[in-house]
């Protein structure tokens, strides 16, 4: 009799425990117990806190992860199944494109009833991951993120939260995406060059290990060279930023070390506008000497001298579409989970005829 009446508290005891971690309640003090940590380090680590080290920093969100651990507002949220809130978490605010995506995604989310939180990774993936986090712990019920390759705890925290996401500029056969085919967009600008005659290229682009975007563009660029044997391009990469500066930069460094470049393929139209002018300063002239070409069509593209030939990318069009899709999976409609947007391949004065190699 005293026998059946513990072991059925036993299991009362199981069942509340169950319960709390599936109604997301685990305390700050859990995951402390369970790292071996204080309450007041993992106080810092979730607070991001720099005077913590990164082995214990890592530990402690492995444990947060594995135990579920989000504050209190989110649990609150998914309880209730009322949250109206999605984030979004960009690589930077340096790049135009990607603000007016936002503006376009937070304009159809406000017209809907939903609120837009914003997060800025600066292209590092455990900031993108504590980001996701923080989403999490202010009731997200989806998120907008920008390209495919992250921090695979990304991925598996918003499905065990079973929060939506989308992936961004990209087309992705693993994850929800919306985006280009930005393997084709290199293919396309490179085989528009060759057509005017160039054979010696270069590229200024985003670092590939920071842009899946920026390393697709680059495979197809190099895949048109390869078919119509033309030289490998020199390529110079830009870590983490897209100023003007850093495209001025990096003509000059590739002008000093082969100047037998006729073509640049620029990652955005900032960088091509940097090596616009970096070009002028070599005394190079634009097209005759050197063609340069960007992505984004951003406004001022069509106003440089010359006018700058780039890639139509249509980023209102990828907020309307991940807005679409992240309100569609909130509120439990059918929605596509892949989306192709289409660009354009706009020419301008920036380009011509490769350059005689006798000159």
């Amino acid at each position: 009799m005293n026998k059946k009446k513990f072991e059925s508290q036993n299991d009362q005891n199981l069942s509340k425990r169950q319960s709390r971690h599936k109604g997301n309640s685990v305390t700050i003090r859990d995951v402390a117990r369970e790292a071996g940590v204080s309450v007041a380090t993992v106080s810092r680590v979730l607070n991001k806190f720099d005077t913590v080290g990164a082995e214990i920093r890592d530990h402690v969100l492995d444990v947060a992860t594995k135990l579920r651990y989000s504050p209190q507002a989110a649990a609150r949220a998914l309880a209730t199944q009322k949250s109206r809130v999605i984030g979004a978490i960009i690589p930077t605010l340096e790049d135009l494109v990607f603000a007016r995506a936002v503006e376009i995604l937070q304009s159809r989310l406000q017209n809907n009833g939903y609120t837009l939180l914003l997060g800025i990774s600066n292209y590092d993936k455990q900031e993108e991951f504590r980001q996701v986090q923080a989403l999490a712990g202010q009731g997200a019920v989806g998120v907008f993120l920008v390209g495919a390759e992250r921090d695979e705890r990304v991925y598996a925290y918003l499905n065990e939260k079973q929060i939506a996401y989308i992936n961004s500029w990209v087309l992705d056969s693993n994850h929800p995406s919306v985006g280009f085919d930005n393997e084709l967009i290199g293919f396309t600008v490179a085989n528009y060059l060759l057509d005017l005659g160039h054979r010696k290229f270069a590229i200024i682009t985003q670092y590939w290990a920071e842009s899946d975007r920026a390393s697709s563009r680059i495979k197809g660029v190099e895949r048109a060279l390869a078919a119509r044997k033309a030289s490998a391009p020199s390529i110079y990469a830009i870590k983490r930023s897209h100023k003007i500066s850093d495209g001025q930069l990096a003509m000059r460094s590739l002008w000093q070390n082969d100047q037998s470049i006729t073509a640049v393929i620029c990652g955005s139209d900032t960088l091509a506008f940097g090596a616009m002018i970096e070009a002028v300063a070599l005394g190079l002239r634009v097209p005759d000497d050197i063609s340069i070409t960007g992505i984004n069509d951003l406004e001022f593209a069509a106003h440089t001298s010359p006018p700058l030939t780039t890639v139509g990318l249509q980023a209102a069009e990828v907020g309307e579409r991940a807005a679409e899709y992240l309100m569609a999976n909130a509120e439990g409609r059918d929605t596509v989970k892949k989306s192709s947007i289409p660009f354009n391949l706009i020419v301008r004065g920036s380009t011509g005829p490769a350059r005689s190699r006798s000159s």
